[in-house]
């Protein structure tokens, strides 16, 4: 399957009934729009000391979903882009905004189709968060383009899945059991983030994803090879505070 095949692919999964998990996940946009309206700096959650002072700061959260950390960043003062697969994402982050009295542009996209000579050295920070590298089957081409995206001395923070979480399953005592996959490089079928919170036989219907895992060293020389100057890499605790590493984030500079 070519590149453009499973950006088809993926595209079909994250249009399927996307505005409806977001609404039962967050709540209706004019509902969610009042909590980022009270903190916005604190949905940034473990990024927060990265946006101090970005007031007219021109920002692109890189497959941004549903605007649950571009909102809080046009509040906070940025002036954001939104690049994202989903036309259900974009209608649920535009309510959002309009209902959070900000704004955002949301342009519908596969990032490796992203206008260079428009966005080329535009962007002063790039965002990107939540589990979205599997996505991706050229790391590569990735980082050229975010590199190429970035202000000079702009600042990329990117934040994923920790990639020793896929090798690692949760056995019903409790414990974690080791899986010997971390280094495969196999691009694979999987399911949608969401699927699994909607009832099992509904979740037949579901289109499936095509992934591709990485390990820490691929991102990391990945980054390096695109021309990035790593400052900062830090590894979170799972969400519960359990003692493993869940998540990364990755600071650098052009």
């Amino acid at each position: 399957m070519s590149i453009s095949e499973a950006g088809e692919q993926n595209k079909r999964a994250w249009e399927h009934r996307a505005y409806e998990f977001w609404s039962r996940q967050y709540g209706k946009p004019e509902d969610f729009a009042v909590r980022l309206i009270e903190n916005p700096l604190e949905q940034l959650k473990k990024h927060k000391s990265y946006f101090d002072n970005i007031d007219g700061k021109k920002i692109a959260n890189l497959c941004g979903s549903n605007g649950r950390k571009a909102v809080p960043l046009a509040l906070l003062g940025a002036e954001v882009t939104v690049f994202d697969i989903s036309e259900e994402n974009k209608q649920y982050a535009l309510e959002l905004a309009a209902h959070a009295k900000t704004s955002i542009e949301y342009i519908v996209t596969d990032l490796y189709d992203i206008d260079q000579i428009k966005y080329g050295g535009f962007f002063d920070i790039l965002y990107l968060e939540g589990g979205i590298l599997h996505y991706f089957h050229d790391l590569n081409r990735l980082m050229s383009l975010l590199f190429s995206m970035l202000k000079v001395d702009g600042l990329l923070v990117l934040s994923d899945f920790h990639p020793f979480r896929k090798c690692i399953t949760k056995k019903t005592d409790g414990q974690y059991q080791v899986e010997d996959n971390y280094f495969n490089e196999e691009i694979h079928s999987g399911d949608v983030a969401f699927k699994h919170f909607y009832a099992e036989q509904e979740q037949e219907n579901f289109p499936e994803v095509r992934v591709r895992h990485y390990t820490i060293s691929e991102i990391i020389n990945a980054s390096i090879a695109a021309g990035f100057k790593l400052q900062k890499f830090e590894e979170h605790r799972g969400w519960n505070g359990e003692n493993i590493p869940w998540e990364f984030t990755i600071a650098a500079r052009k």
